[in-house]
């Protein structure tokens, strides 16, 4: 071992003794303890990390989430408590910078959401004609949880007579991302063409996005089909440039709905990314256990004979067994199933048909498993199985922090998805006169204050509904929140709406007589 150099200049005492390692050489990073010393992993780019493996790990959480209980249970779950049947945008204008009084703003905030609904419930709003809005919120949000990210491309076609906007909004597939060439007809993909270089501008093409030298997006090459799909395989793939920005206005003109954990990342990781493995053995366990439940519920009767079978023993089990006239006791031909009944060639027996095998460990192993993949998908056991068995305390804890991980994914993707929407359709309404908002994109801060805009979602249930109530009122009464929002949070209704329905029927019981009427 090479000896350290002394350091003249320290004490002696010092100067004599050897330098060791400190901190995480004796823990996490140790190099001679016997469960880590063959453990040597390496950390890259994201491109060598992520974007070299992003094929294969899209087809198998396709994989998950359409043929694997779990897999497909932990999708949807996110699915219903993030979007349900869709988020609902609340307009919240800062109705001080702009110069309106609350009511003013209140009947701004009305007649906007009325005009968002007009374009949002017709499917005129979808270039393909398919999904309103709301529906296209669930179709983004499954495509980024299963590829990592969604695609979504805001486009302008004509209006129609029950939809006056032109803007329509596109949704296309992750893997038509990509880099030019990069895969082939079947499927292919070439792990050295994930960087590529584009030779008019000497830019890097990283998985179908364009980045210049300051790693700046700018823009992206997106194929004219899915590179592989044997259903159109005599068309040609081609790649087109489209610019990530618009040129005069800054707005996007691609959205990509992603969420990535590192630095200099530009493609996002399937949601179940981290738990393909467990959720393959899982799934590999059960059939097996599956298959092994079937085969003793199908356990037979073996029968050796002397003598070559016949009448003799037909007659025997006819009286004994109630015998099957369809039965076949040739001894050539044998058979699995229940209660069934086999003769067999005189000399052979069975050894081993016990139907008694216990399947006792089954059922804690995978509930281990699938804490750990709840684990790893920030969802807990109780919620990712729908399972609350146990105390009420318990499975409040559980739904809260669930709900907590669901509002954090519903802020994100309203973010990336619904609220630049609603400010290219808010930029529409106002230029075409149907929504009135002075100064709008002139002043940032005043375009931005007619912009701002809430989206709330699904309810989270309520496992005990007086306990919550109660704890909704004093979050009003003590100013933690508000009616509007805990009337969306609870019910999933709109307050104004509520008490103005509340107030008309009021009216109604006072005139008929009824108590009640206040």
């Amino acid at each position: 071992m090479r000896k350290n150099k002394r350091n003249k200049s320290a004490p002696k005492g010092i100067r004599d003794r050897k330098f060791i390692n400190t901190g995480y050489s004796s823990g996490g990073a140790s190099l001679t303890k016997q469960a880590l010393r063959g453990y040597n992993p390496i950390q890259s780019s994201p491109q060598s990390d992520i974007d070299s493996n992003l094929n294969i790990l899209r087809n198998r959480s396709y994989d998950m989430a359409i043929n694997t209980p779990i897999g497909r249970g932990a999708i949807e779950t996110s699915r219903s408590y993030v979007i349900g049947a869709g988020l609902i945008p609340s307009p919240n204008i800062d109705f001080r910078t702009l110069g309106l009084n609350p009511d003013e703003a209140k009947e701004w905030k009305r007649k906007t959401i009325q005009e968002f609904k007009l374009w949002a419930d017709d499917v005129s709003c979808d270039i393909y004609k398919k999904n309103n809005f709301w529906d296209q919120q669930n179709i983004a949000f499954i495509g980024c949880l299963v590829n990592g990210d969604a695609w979504a491309i805001p486009k302008y076609g004509k209006n129609t007579a029950n939809n006056p906007y032109c803007l329509k909004i596109q949704q296309i597939e992750a893997n038509r991302v990509c880099n030019p060439g990069s895969i082939d007809i079947y499927g292919i993909v070439n792990p050295t063409m994930v960087t590529q270089f584009n030779e008019k501008n000497g830019n890097r093409i990283i998985n179908g996005i364009e980045v210049d030298k300051k790693g700046e997006v700018v823009a992206y090459w997106i194929a004219n089909k899915t590179p592989y799909d044997p259903t159109n395989i005599g068309a040609l793939v081609e790649w087109k440039r489209v610019e990530a920005f618009g040129k005069r206005t800054g707005r996007a003109m691609v959205l990509q709905i992603s969420k990535e954990d590192r630095p200099e990342q530009y493609r996002g990781v399937p949601f179940l990314a981290p738990v393909i493995e467990e959720l393959k053995q899982i799934s590999r366990y059960t059939n097996a256990e599956l298959t092994t439940a079937i085969i003793k519920a199908f356990f037979s009767i073996f029968l050796t004979s002397n003598t070559p079978p016949g009448n003799t023993l037909n007659n025997m089990l006819d009286s004994t067994y109630d015998y099957d006239p369809y039965a076949d006791l040739d001894p050539t031909k044998l058979k699995l199933g229940p209660g069934t009944i086999n003769t067999l060639p005189p000399g052979v027996s069975v050894v081993t048909a016990d139907p008694s095998k216990s399947l006792s460990t089954f059922e804690p192993f995978v509930q281990s498993l699938i804490v750990q993949i709840g684990a790893g998908l920030n969802i807990p056991s109780e919620v990712l199985m729908s399972k609350f068995n146990s105390s009420y305390s318990a499975a409040r804890g559980a739904l809260n922090q669930a709900v907590a991980v669901f509002k954090e994914r519903r802020t994100w993707f309203a973010r990336e998805f619904c609220q630049p929407i609603y400010e290219m359709w808010l930029a529409e309404a106002i230029a075409i006169g149907r929504i009135k908002a002075p100064k709008f994109g002139i002043d940032p801060i005043i375009t931005k204050a007619w912009s701002n805009c809430d989206w709330f979602g699904p309810t989270s249930g309520l496992l005990d509904p007086v306990k919550e109530v109660q704890a909704a009122k004093l979050q009003v009464d003590y100013g933690f929140s508000t009616h509007e929002k805990v009337s969306t949070e609870l019910t999933g209704t709109n307050y104004d709406d509520n008490i103005d329905i509340l107030a008309l029927e009021n009216k109604k019981k006072q005139k008929l007589g009824l108590e009640g009427g206040e």
